[in-house]
């Protein structure tokens, strides 16, 4: 399916540029030519396509759909430079994956409109180095430095769309004077070649109002076509977060390290898990002892892990496929909550479960996060914090003074989906079977903090499950961790282990088949949760 190679006059175009201080200033003619000889076909040739193809090929049959007649432009994005010649990790641009499932550097989907209807895919890609003009072993992006890429054969069999060299691409954008919408953000040249196209046609403030509200248009429906996750998204989001469970259990396992380092010992543990299972960690991990877990990104995690205080741990690993978990647990470091710590604690997990009941097809997206915020809103007056009635504080929002942020966000390949859709199907919108989101209330009481009593100042507490909408409900996703105080006092002197009852993990759960952990050995196969709480209850002091 590939619709054409590399241009032969681009072949030859490569120029050896070394580095201003590189110890290899020039190349012989005799090394250059030694260089073009002696490799093996390396072609991949009868591949099966990728197994989201299919769905792939639906997304990008409904975006054309919304936008007959017009060109679609979704680039996958660029490196970005750190320091001189080193790059931060890349991460592609969501909707370019979503549309691709492609994960690649570089690239762009454009989808082009047919006269008879619908429209033409195309893939512009980076295909593989050169082996004649020396970019494989010369070029800083060649393929003896960074690693092979697909061909664009390959590329084209494997993802199920026509391909073509990512240096045809401003011709072909440039071809002829059809509207044109583009993703964004994700690539400079991209979208310098799109506004040049418009130049001449946006001669006065209201053309230029009207082209910027064609992007915003494209984005606002992507982001709408995917509120809605099918079973393979859905099947990503499940293995994302029993990635996540484990990477937790990892955690708990290694708690008593930590105590001798700081919450950067916290981070790197989950992070271990995530690279192991994963492509990386969905967002920034917030690994916050103490006073630290008041803030709600804290992502520093360079702060001290003390007896006595909470861990707040909010974090999830990202698929090679882009689908990320978002979960929080606070555990007490030492193993047991105090009589305070559980006090708040126990509120948090009340107003979760209200949240979580409210969840369920036909229901507004709101009403988990009013249903939340209400027992939240019931306990700060029942402790004296703020002055009834109840209706009266949330009315006015006062209760906001502690619990901060809203109680949950859709969840997709972004850790917070689908941001930029269209409120009346998102904020004002009902929820519907496919819908994947998080609930997370949570209670902030800062350190400097002088309308709450000196004992409660610097307790943070959130709990927060990812919750599938299904027709006849719902499902949480994360319900392979404790989430009641008991439950994780328990789990934490079982050593970071829960009930394979309690959630869809694979095999090595329900003791077919031992977990190979990241940090060496096997783990035990789980145990129950009655068994492990029995035991708890052993252990504590009557």
């Amino acid at each position: 399916m590939s619709e054409q190679q590399r241009p032969e006059a681009e072949t030859d175009a490569f120029v050896f540029s070394p580095r201003k201080n590189g110890q290899a200033q020039s190349v012989s003619d005799e090394l250059a030519a030694w260089m073009r000889t002696g490799w093996a076909d390396t072609e991949m040739r009868d591949l099966e396509p990728i197994e989201q193809a299919e769905h792939t090929a639906r997304r990008r049959a409904a975006l054309s759909e919304a936008f007959p007649g017009e060109r679609l432009v979704i680039p996958s994005g660029q490196l970005l430079t750190r320091s001189n010649d080193t790059e931060y990790p890349f991460r592609a641009a969501t909707n370019y994956a979503y549309l691709t499932g492609d994960t690649t550097d570089g690239n762009c989907l454009v989808l082009t409109p047919r006269d008879g209807g619908g429209h033409d895919a195309v893939l512009y890609l980076k295909g593989r180095s050169d082996r004649d003009n020396g970019e494989f072993w010369l070029g800083g992006y060649g393929e003896l430095w960074t690693g092979r890429r697909n061909s664009l054969e390959e590329a084209s069999a494997l993802l199920g769309v026509a391909t073509a060299d990512v240096r045809t691409l401003p011709g072909a954008l440039r071809a002829d004077g059809v509207t044109t919408r583009v993703v964004r953000g994700h690539d400079a040249e991209v979208d310098a070649i799109v506004d040049e196209l418009r130049a001449d046609a946006d001669a006065d403030a209201e053309a230029r109002a009207k082209s910027a509200r064609l992007d915003e248009e494209l984005a606002v429906t992507l982001a709408d076509h995917r509120l809605v996750k099918d079973e393979w998204e859905i099947a990503q989001l499940q293995k994302a977060v029993d990635a996540t469970t484990r990477g937790f259990e990892d955690v708990a396992g290694t708690l008593p390290k930590a105590k001798d380092t700081s919450e950067r010992y916290i981070e790197g543990t989950f992070f271990l898990r995530a690279r192991v299972e994963g492509n990386d960690v969905g967002y920034g991990t917030i690994a916050a002892s103490g006073p630290n877990a008041t803030t709600l990104h804290w992502t520093r995690n360079d702060g001290p892990v003390r007896e006595g205080e909470l861990l707040l741990l909010d974090a999830g690993v990202e698929t090679t496929t882009l689908y990320t978990a978002d979960v929080t647990r606070t555990m007490p470091i030492s193993g047991t909550f105090t009589d305070l710590q559980r006090k708040v604690y126990d509120l948090v997990y009340k107003a979760q479960e209200a949240g979580i009941a409210a969840v369920a097809p036909g229901r507004p997206f709101t009403d988990f996060h009013e249903a939340s915020q209400r027992v939240l809103a019931e306990g700060l007056v029942e402790w004296g914090l703020l002055e009834g009635p109840v209706d009266r504080v949330l009315e006015l929002g006062l209760q906001r003074r502690y619990t901060l942020h809203g109680t949950g966000h859709m969840l997709g390949m972004d850790v917070h989906d689908c941001a930029v859709s269209r409120q009346e199907t998102h904020l004002y919108g009902d929820l519907k079977p496919g819908m994947v989101l998080t609930v997370e209330p949570g209670l902030y009481f800062q350190p400097d903090d002088l309308t709450v009593p000196e004992e409660l100042r610097g307790i943070g507490v959130r709990i927060e499950d990812d919750v599938l909408v299904t027709e006849e409900g719902r499902t949480v996703m994360s319900a392979g961790l404790p989430r009641s105080s008991a439950e994780v006092e328990a789990w934490l002197a079982d050593g970071g282990h829960d009930d394979p009852a309690h959630a869809r993990l694979g095999s090595f759960r329900a003791g077919r088949v031992r977990d190979p952990s990241p940090f060496g050995g096997e783990r035990r196969p789980t145990r129950s949760t009655e068994g492990r709480l029995a035991r708890y209850a052993a252990r504590r002091p009557s």
